[in-house]
């Protein structure tokens, strides 16, 4: 009996394999104009705004928002941001009706080396970012 369950479970799709990466042109039809807010071990972790021209915006949910811009490096997308000169590349993938998020060291390995993020919501509308601090 449970051959057989397993043999129907492994020829159902989405399920014998891991949804692939995705690829820039897959990753900007589905980013381009929405804000998606994603958690992390159960618990709310932050926002990302996707604009045109591969143009970002994130916040760690506290009203600060990063300026930035994504680009694919071999199956990665990667990040960098107007405060941070590193790159932060991840893995992207659709699974269970929403994205999640995997990421890798930039090296390409198959590998993941730390936080995972997961598509709690999406929005039309834009991240709330507070203006820069100006003070008397």
């Amino acid at each position: 009996m449970w051959r057989v369950v397993f043999l129907i479970l492994m020829t159902m799709p989405g399920l014998a394999m891991a949804q692939e990466a995705l690829d820039a042109d897959g990753f900007e039809a589905l980013t381009t104009g929405k804000t998606f807010y994603f958690s992390s071990g159960g618990e709310p972790y932050g926002a990302e705004e996707y604009l045109n021209n591969r143009r970002v915006r994130w916040s760690f949910l506290d009203g600060q928002c990063r300026e930035g811009r994504w680009w694919q490096e071999g199956e990665l997308i990667c990040f960098i941001y107007e405060d941070d000169a590193n790159a932060h590349c991840w893995t992207f993938r659709l699974e269970g009706g929403g994205l999640r998020a995997q990421f890798r060291d930039g090296s390409g390995a198959d590998e993941p080396v730390g936080r995972e993020l997961y598509e709690l919501r999406q929005s039309n509308k834009p991240l709330h970012c507070l203006g820069p601090k100006v003070g008397v």
